[in-house]
């Protein structure tokens, strides 16, 4: 963590609640955030219909400046999209059609709100989408005026480019403009609403900084640079991926019950840190949180599934997501807010015990499935399947015609045949 001494209560908010990896001109930005308003942004791009949890640092970032009374600028990438961010990939992303680019984006802005306050004041939020000036620049005009200003050896050493390379996967003439895009972004923004601070992951560093170059050799202007450290696990995984897939922020791409449950199965080792990322409790109560030792960690990882979910989903479906966990983990009994899959009778009644449990999500396949049946860690209606092959019968519906499958102590859902 960043131990410098700020003066302005964005930089000591950031450094005191761990989001600061890298600053270009920490000295300045701290004497201009104590002065007065700034405007900073960051950019999200449109590969999907919803960000992940993998992002949602990124969005709390712009909530805490905010917070400090400045202005947060929400960048959708409909134009870098069409490139594609080659940061940390091995592979070109697939290319979309610019209709796809926009329902995404319908789609990921409905989160905004619920972090940000959008409108016209001063400190108010404000979304826009680089595609409105990039899709208007010729070829040949945006070499001219910014290709002069990049050179090839520089851009070579930076982490989104090098890695790529020295892994030996290709990179394409389309994804090595990237760089390009973000910077102009960044002059962009500047010269129009006055934005003087990029923000953004440590993966973006090297993006970051060529922008920062670009607005003061251009403009004459300050400019600056932010990054929050690269964001993991205590096992050692990335933020945001599950063995089930990404932790989506819509809704639709996942529930509230799922979004509680993933914050709740933190590990003990992440519990304080996350509480000081992804909620707003006050610090001298998350460290009251972090003194909890054995059993005691569970009220922890609650209050933090609880602040999280309240944050994206509201305070009721925080309580909904929080009672359908304690009724079916603790007092074992079902409730009607727990995942619940429809599947065709037919691919129920009959079905593998493990083919059943991947089919609804628990496991990744039927060998994982297969394997955790015979650790004891497989349930049917609470009772252990030692055999992933038993086969699924009438019997075991309940009254309602659901029956109820768990994978360990932290997964459930509910199975509704049809038909």
């Amino acid at each position: 963590m960043i131990d410098q001494d700020f003066k302005s209560d964005f930089l000591r908010t950031l450094r005191d609640r761990g989001y600061i990896h890298q600053i270009t001109h920490p000295a300045e930005l701290d004497a201009a955030a104590s002065k007065g308003v700034i405007a900073a942004y960051i950019g999200f791009d449109a590969t999907a219909p919803s960000l992940h949890v993998g992002s949602l640092i990124q969005i709390m970032m712009l909530r805490r400046l905010q917070q400090a009374g400045h202005k947060p600028i929400v960048l959708m990438g409909g134009g870098t999209t069409k490139v594609g961010d080659p940061t940390g990939k091995d592979a070109s992303r697939p290319q979309l059609t610019d209709e796809m680019i926009q329902a995404n984006i319908t789609s990921i802005q409905t989160v905004f709100a619920k972090f940000l306050t959008f409108g016209d004041g001063p400190t108010d939020a404000v979304m826009v989408d680089n595609d409105e000036w990039l899709s208007k620049f010729g070829y040949v005009q945006f070499l001219r005026e910014f290709g002069t200003q990049f050179t090839v050896n520089r851009m070579l050493a930076f982490d989104s480019v090098k890695l790529r390379l020295e892994r030996e996967q290709p990179m394409t003439f389309l994804e090595f403009n990237y760089m390009l895009m973000q910077s102009v972004d960044f002059l962009e923004l500047n010269r129009s609403r006055n934005v003087t601070l990029q923000m953004g992951g440590s993966d973006q560093w090297g993006n970051i900084v060529s922008g920062v170059d670009l607005v003061r050799r251009n403009e004459g202007r300050t400019a600056f640079g932010l990054t929050t450290p690269l964001l993991t696990t205590a096992s050692g995984g990335k933020m945001g991926k599950t063995a089930q897939g990404a932790v989506w922020l819509n809704a639709e791409q996942l529930s509230p019950y799922d979004y509680w449950q993933f914050w709740r199965n933190a590990d003990d080792a992440d519990v304080g840190r996350f509480l000081r990322l992804f909620t707003d409790l006050p610090l001298d109560q998350i460290a009251s949180l972090e003194t909890l030792e054995g059993a005691g960690i569970n009220d922890a990882k609650k209050a933090l599934a609880d602040a999280a979910t309240t944050m994206l989903h509201g305070a009721d479906e925080a309580a909904k997501a929080r009672a359908a966990s304690e009724a079916a983990f603790e007092q074992g009994r079902l409730s009607a807010d727990l995942p619940t899959v429809e599947l065709p009778r037919d691919e129920v009644i009959g079905a593998m015990i493990a083919a059943l449990a991947t089919r609804a999500g628990l496991t990744a396949s039927n060998g994982e499935a297969r394997r955790l049946a015979q650790g004891g860690g497989l349930r049917l209606n609470d009772a252990a399947i030692n055999d992933g092959a038993q086969l699924v019968s009438e019997g075991d519906l309940n009254a309602d015609g659901v029956l109820k499958l768990a994978a360990g102590k932290k997964k459930i859902v509910l199975v509704r045949p049809v038909g």
